[in-house]
């Protein structure tokens, strides 16, 4: 843990780290009280359209910036210093990303009612939330095209104070919708949430205009877009499909048991999403930028291990916690109506201690570039995860077969990273 501490004053300062603590904070209690306007204003039925909703806007919206996110601070950090080579990389992103934008808002917006008949079965009035959807697009890719910006120049001060401010926002709005206008308001809320944090970051670079001029249709470097293409398809893969299979998963639970069950898992993946927001915080903050720096099989093996015996320890009494706690989660959370959400908590916690062990393992893939690893395990996890949930719920004859599923898909993949990276964790070696 001292190793851990040692780094982030190191290398992130201990300010910004103290600010990202906040922020995770913030997006957890601003989820966990539209959780809980939901529960009590809408109920279970509503709380699985919304996380259909979510998760098609959470898809497009990763379609939009073609998932070159991460590319493009990588590279705007490189480059930084080369105002020729930033104005070229700047250009690029923002161009491909203007494209991409268009063309899926266009897209989203001319096919409104085919995309509500797939993601809100027998439902027919919530057109409107998918059109206003397709209208506020640009504003979540240019919003996220400037914190590639500020990210590559090491701005994470604003970046956060950003999206703190941006989540208060967001959550205001949404509760208001929610208690005004109910599943519509909600709907709405969740289309319009992300671009509402284009407002705060406006302000916030009203007096950092001197990149504009950089952006120059002619610098457009199609050499550039394919060097962002692996950091792309990375992003894109998981960012696009998995929400698209939990759509898949939540329609088949809709169409064989129910409305109600499918809200009771997406109750249950809400509150999993709370809990590892704190772990996965730490990964991006730690654990990425450590194993890119890393030169050696036994580096590697130590970081891992070192990993395990800090933060294992404690992320096992946080899930035992919240496991027998979960009769006052539940309540706390959402209302008595999710009671029956208390007999998906197992195999949900187990699922996801698995898969915090095989994460911190798999980020070797991105920061490495390990880009068919990563495309053929995370392959095999979807498929396994997509199939594995209709065999288990069809088993069952319920919807805890979807969190079984979680924990068995999970259980796999860690069995195939751990043989992929055999040799690099129990072998003596030290080269």
């Amino acid at each position: 843990m001292k190793k851990l501490i040692d780094y982030i004053n190191k290398h992130v300062l201990v300010n910004v780290a103290s600010l990202q603590i906040v922020s995770v904070i913030t997006r957890i209690i601003a989820g966990l009280l539209t959780s809980k306007a939901i529960a009590v204003f809408i109920g279970a039925e509503g709380m699985a359209l919304i996380g259909n909703f979510q998760n098609f806007v959470s898809s497009l919206q990763n379609v939009s910036i073609l998932g070159s996110y991460k590319g493009a601070v990588r590279y705007i950090s490189k480059f930084r210093e080369d105002v020729t080579e930033l104005s070229k990389t700047i250009s690029t992103v923002f161009y491909a990303g203007f494209i991409a934008t268009i063309i899926v808002s266009a897209m989203c917006y001319f096919n409104a009612e085919a995309i509500k008949d797939i993601i809100f079965p027998s439902y027919n009035n919530y057109t409107l939330a998918i059109k206003v959807f397709a209208i506020v697009l640009p504003f979540y890719a240019l919003n996220m095209f400037t914190f590639s910006i500020m990210n590559g120049f090491a701005k994470y001060k604003i970046l956060i104070i950003i999206n703190i401010i941006g989540q208060i926002l967001s959550v205001s709005v949404a509760l208001l919708l929610i208690y005004q206008e109910e599943l519509k308001g909600a709907l709405i809320s969740v289309a319009i949430a992300e671009s509402l944090i284009f407002l705060i970051t406006l302000v916030g670079i009203t007096n950092r205009r001197s990149l504009v001029p950089l952006i120059k249709a002619h610098r457009f470097s199609l050499s550039l877009l394919k060097k962002l293409a692996p950091y792309s398809s990375m992003a894109l893969f998981s960012a696009v499909i998995l929400p698209l299979v939990a759509i898949a998963i939540r329609t088949y639970i809709i169409d064989n048991i129910g409305y109600k069950d499918a809200g009771y898992w997406e109750a249950m993946l809400r509150i999993s999403k709370y809990y590892l927001m704190f772990v996965t915080s730490l990964m991006t903050l730690y654990i990425l930028p450590r194993f890119s720096e890393i030169k050696s099989k036994i580096e590697f093996k130590k970081e891992v291990l070192a990993f395990y015996k800090t933060v294992i320890p404690f992320l096992t009494i946080g899930l035992l916690l919240i496991y027998f706690l979960k009769s006052f989660i539940v309540l706390a959370v959402f209302s008595e109506e999710f009671k029956p959400v208390e007999d998906l908590f197992l195999w949900q916690v187990l699922g996801d201690f698995i898969k915090v062990h095989s994460m911190v393992i798999a980020f070797q893939f991105v920061a490495k570039k390990m880009f068919w690893h990563y495309i053929v395990t995370e392959a095999l996890l979807i498929f396994i995860l997509y199939y594995s949930s209709i065999y288990f719920i069809n088993y069952f004859d319920g919807v805890k077969g979807a969190v079984f599923a979680h924990f068995v898909s999970y259980l796999v993949y860690y069995i195939i990273i751990l043989s992929i990276f055999w040799s690099s964790l129990f072998s003596s070696s030290k080269k």
